[in-house]
């Protein structure tokens, strides 16, 4: 099997390096090109065997699975490059949440899927949310979900469940960040606490209430009683949270929402534009 990489930025070159860490992949199977050619020949010199190309037509003619690891309003310049070069059995793999499969399917004369990933798979964790197009086969979504499974957790989801989902899976490590940060500055401030410390414990909690509530067999709602016991300092904690928090989430959705909304008008445009000069 070889897998492609259009894209060497952030996103991409974590996966490449996430596939490699974890072994489903080995350099010799990955072919990758970006817009900067320097960019992707130093992955390929810190991983000798991984091929870096100057085009990105080069990476379809090399791979069975086309990763697609641009900004969302490069898409149609990088479709239009790619289209006649694809055949029907390769599968192309959108990581971008506004990019809709109905366009990349009308577009594109291959198989077609959405794979949105998070940076949580530096470290083999955390939640990839899956979405297919109407030409994959059962054969080919085992295919890419082992791939996926190798940096994290595969999750099937509905196309129109992608923004408030990704919110979770893909910002979320960035909101819990600036909680914490948050957190951490307050413990400093107020008590003396080194914020460095305050960091550390924060980030071991994290790690442990995840493995709780994945492997510990604990509900939310189980979890919470259990630390919360009545007329205790948490219990304290928490009528403050629930004073203050109930809004914020709310608002947080509403404002991704709206972005993610703009970006797919943006995106309807373009697309509509590429589809009529195909025509």
């Amino acid at each position: 099997m070889r897998i492609g990489f259009i894209g060497t930025g952030s996103m991409g070159s974590l996966l490449i390096e996430s596939f490699l860490r974890s072994g489903a992949l080995q350099p010799r199977q990955i072919t990758a090109s970006s817009r900067t050619l320097a960019r992707t020949e130093r992955l390929s010199a810190k991983y000798p065997g991984l091929t870096a190309v100057s085009s990105n037509v080069q990476t379809v003619f090399q791979s069975d699975i086309i990763f697609l690891c641009v900004k969302p309003l490069e898409f149609p310049h990088v479709l239009s490059e790619i289209q006649e070069a694809l055949n029907p059995d390769q599968i192309v793999v959108s990581i971008t949440s506004p990019v809709q499969i109905s366009h990349l399917e009308g577009i594109l004369p291959c198989k077609v899927a959405k794979v949105v990933p998070s940076i949580t798979h530096a470290v083999l964790s955390g939640a990839s949310l899956c979405m297919y197009g109407q030409r994959i086969l059962p054969e080919d979504r085992l295919l890419l979900e082992q791939l996926v499974s190798s940096v994290g957790t595969p999750v099937l989801i509905e196309e129109a469940h992608v923004r408030a989902a990704s919110d979770i899976s893909s910002c979320g490590p960035a909101f819990l960040a600036f909680i914490l940060g948050l957190w951490a500055d307050s413990a400093a401030e107020l008590t003396g606490l080194h914020r460095a410390t305050a960091v550390h414990l924060g980030a071991e909690m994290l790690l442990g209430t995840g493995r709780l509530l994945t492997e510990g067999g604990f509900s939310l709602e189980q979890l919470t009683q259990r630390v919360a016991v009545p007329g205790g300092v948490t219990a304290e904690g928490l009528s403050v949270l629930k004073q203050h928090l109930i809004s914020v989430f709310p608002e947080l959705i509403q404002a991704t929402t709206r972005k993610h909304e703009h970006d797919l008008t943006t995106l309807d445009t373009s697309f509509s534009q590429l589809e009529e000069r195909d025509d």
